[in-house]
């Protein structure tokens, strides 16, 4: 299935657009730094875009009040998820908040019924063991850094922002060309990152121009996190139009162990054995959930 591949390929871009957004946080702040992932991968997202209406003469999008108020929607969860996840990188680390994050599956799960998609009981059993790893690993650990408690809420939150970002962005997807997935997403993440990438200039430029200021010093760095995150984004969108947010979500897990070996390679971070139980029942339960 083509959008098994896609989502496969979405988790190390965004492991790796993780990585260079966090080192930016402590200049820029998270605000600073989400703004990275838009404002710098939206001339890579209109190059993707450009390449894919080429290779589709016959699309026919239908722009509607439906497809803005889902793109819309997905782009004002999305700054919050990632606001929130680079918050709680700095604060649990990058490992343990990208398996927090992992909670958008319940509940992009859970959303998705509410808008009509279908999710068996083998699926909502494997919705069930994911549940009890993120506890696990959510559990306060006695003696625990300063900070980590506080840190794991925040990657909750990105979790909760992320479900309804995958549900927004599938929506809009269909919205727009239902026949043509990869277009309607490619289409879907320029629109998205434009208004993400304007709203974010004009909100920083008002309450934080040092932050501002130092997003554009660091431009290099910049670059590289904006060609993953519209990579990743393009991959995401294309996998969301295709298939149920909550399937997706589950296939996307992958990036849970890549983040974990990029944690301890890249920030010297290492996982208790608590932590290690409580990854490998979320990823028994991604399984599931991808199997239902």
């Amino acid at each position: 299935m083509l959008w098994i591949v896609l989502t496969a390929a979405a988790a190390p871009l965004q492991v790796a657009r993780n990585a260079l957004q966090r080192g930016l946080v402590g200049d820029a702040g998270p605000w600073g730094a989400t703004l990275v992932r838009f404002l710098f991968g939206l001339p890579f997202a209109l190059t993707i875009f450009a390449v894919v209406a080429l290779m589709t003469p016959d699309a026919a999008p239908r722009f509607s009040w439906r497809f803005a108020a889902a793109v819309a929607s997905g782009a004002a969860g999305q700054v919050a998820a990632t606001a929130a996840l680079l918050v709680a990188m700095r604060r649990s680390g990058f490992a343990v908040a990208t398996f927090m994050q992992q909670s958008s599956l319940p509940l992009a799960a859970l959303m998705g019924v509410l808008v009509g998609d279908q999710l068996s009981p083998h699926a909502w059993a494997g919705v069930a063991a994911t549940t009890a790893g993120l506890a696990v690993l959510s559990w306060p650990r006695a003696g625990g850094e300063k900070g980590a408690g506080r840190g794991a809420l925040f990657g909750l939150a990105s979790g909760l922002a992320f479900g309804i970002t995958l549900n927004a962005y599938r929506q809009a997807g269909v919205a727009l060309d239902a026949a043509h997935p990869i277009y309607a997403a490619t289409a879907s993440v320029c629109v998205a990152q434009t208004m993400q990438s304007i709203g974010l200039v004009i909100f920083l430029a008002v309450t934080r121009p040092g932050a501002l200021s130092a997003v554009m010093a660091s431009w290099r760095q910049s670059l590289g996190a904006g060609f993953f995150g519209a990579a990743a984004s393009a991959c995401w969108f294309a996998a969301l139009a295709m298939a149920p947010a909550g399937a997706v979500r589950a296939v996307g897990v992958i990036e849970a162990p890549i983040a974990a070996a990029a944690g301890r390679r890249l920030f010297k971070e290492k996982l208790s054995l608590r932590q290690m139980i409580g990854g490998l029942a979320t990823a028994v339960g991604v399984v599931m959930t991808a199997l239902g």
